[in-house]
């Protein structure tokens, strides 16, 4: 126990240490080196725990920023959820940015679908209820919400995160209100009519 509890603390300090480089640094230029001279730490600890620097920040995002995030059970509405993950980035606005605009990219992106695509499911379950709809047409429009969901995040950020979220969402919700549960029926239809 004392080992992992330990381990955890590593972990931690190699991180905020990545994050501090990372408001003054590109990702693309900060080395193993510098992480470890920043926290006092040595290579050898940094590499028994991480292979990369990337694998450090992957770690970040899905470590410390979910654990900050509320999951899609802690909230009352995607809408919540989805607020959660807009004041995340802000809050985080130099890491997440630094990412965005690194070769990092990719866990950023990683990160944001996991999370969406978790909340977006939970809702897609939920309006699924005790209709007849197959588990792959579930993933299906989880997935593609998730994949909509994530890009408006992504230009919310490319265009300096100027919008407020709250607006965002709200246009959002406008938008996809009903679509999901009419796309559950149209499928639940159209497959209890060829069976």
């Amino acid at each position: 126990m004392a080992h992992s509890v330990m381990t955890e603390m590593t972990k931690k300090v190699l991180a905020e240490a990545l994050k501090r480089l990372m408001t003054t640094k590109s990702l693309n230029k900060i080395t193993v080196q510098e992480i470890v001279d920043e926290c006092h730490l040595n290579r050898r600890t940094f590499y028994y725990h991480f292979h990369d620097v990337y694998e450090l920040l992957g770690w970040i995002y899905q470590e410390e920023a979910i654990a900050q995030l509320q999951t899609h059970d802690d909230c009352n509405t995607w809408q919540e959820g989805f607020l959660n993950i807009f004041l995340y980035i802000q809050n985080n606005k130099e890491i997440c940015l630094c990412t965005f605009y690194s070769l990092g990219r990719d866990h950023l992106e990683n990160f944001l679908y996991s999370v969406v695509y978790g909340l977006v499911k939970h809702v897609v379950i939920t309006l699924a209820g005790e209709m007849k709809v197959d588990e792959t047409y579930k993933d299906f429009l989880a997935n593609f919400y998730t994949v909509s969901f994530v890009g408006l995040l992504i230009q919310w950020m490319q265009k300096g995160m100027k919008e407020k979220p709250e607006k965002i969402i709200r246009n959002l919700s406008i938008t996809v209100r009903g679509t999901m549960l009419n796309a559950l029926k149209q499928y639940e239809e159209e497959h209890s009519s060829t069976h």
